[in-house]
């Protein structure tokens, strides 16, 4: 599938990133040129510390790799469906009379996504990504289903394939930990119903907006799987 593998090179990164500094502070002693009796005191304290940073270190790359982890989406086929497009639990289900994408009244639904939640999004339905936007802003708890309106975040836009025409709506939410959002998509891309299109490193939350014509099928408090759960089906 498109995008495999992408969640894992980022944790092989900041893997590597974090045990860079593990080597840097046990070789300090030869990096800084220290000598003689300064050597051998700081050489036991820095040792003892590299041990501590050694052992932190591998939990660090174990939680890493679960939190990184991708499997593939076991995705329903059918027309009409709407599946989830992040993995979570979803705490606000309900209709907005505006929305940026994809404009005018229509269907929210809101999950947060917890620091052990798979961080990889869905794509919730088939067709052309339109648009894909940033907008900076602030970090909050991404447990308050309002943090969309204040928190840093990217709408991508799609426009679906399976009826011509309509527009559907993913909005990938920072949190108070995730300070990054990495799209996979870009506008004018073609992508397939539960296709990965992006990673949110960290918890963080993940809206999905749907025409009002569409029947939800999930309720406040259900637990999702991204690119499997179907959220809603045409009415």
């Amino acid at each position: 599938m498109k995008h495999a593998g992408e969640a894992r090179r980022a944790a092989l990164r900041f893997i590597l990133a974090t045990l860079a500094v593990v080597l840097v502070v046990a070789f300090a002693g030869p990096i800084l040129g220290l000598a003689g009796a300064v050597v051998k005191f700081l050489g036991g304290v820095l040792f003892a510390l590299a041990i501590v940073l050694a052992a932190v270190w591998i939990l660090f790359a174990l939680f890493t790799l679960y939190f990184f982890r991708d499997p593939d989406a076991k995705t329903p086929d059918g027309p009409g469906l709407i599946v989830c497009p992040g993995h979570g639990k979803i705490d606000a289900v309900d209709q907005l009379p505006q929305s940026q994408f994809p404009g005018g009244p229509c269907h929210r639904i809101s999950m947060f996504l917890s620091v052990i939640d798979i961080h990889v999004q869905n794509a919730p339905v088939s067709g052309r990504i339109i648009s894909v936007t940033h907008t900076e802003g602030k970090f909050i708890n991404a447990m308050e289903a309002d943090s969309a309106l204040y928190n840093e975040n990217v709408l991508i836009g799609f426009d679906s394939s399976e009826t011509p025409g309509e527009k559907i709506g993913v909005r990938l939410i920072a949190g108070l930990l995730a300070r990054r959002i990495v799209p996979f998509v870009k506008a004018g891309e073609a992508v397939q119903r539960g296709e990965r299109i992006s990673l949110i490193q960290f918890g963080s939350r993940c809206d999905l907006y749907l025409p009002l014509d569409y029947k939800i099928k999930i309720k406040v408090g259900d637990r999702v799987v991204g690119g499997e759960t179907v959220m809603a089906a045409k009415s």
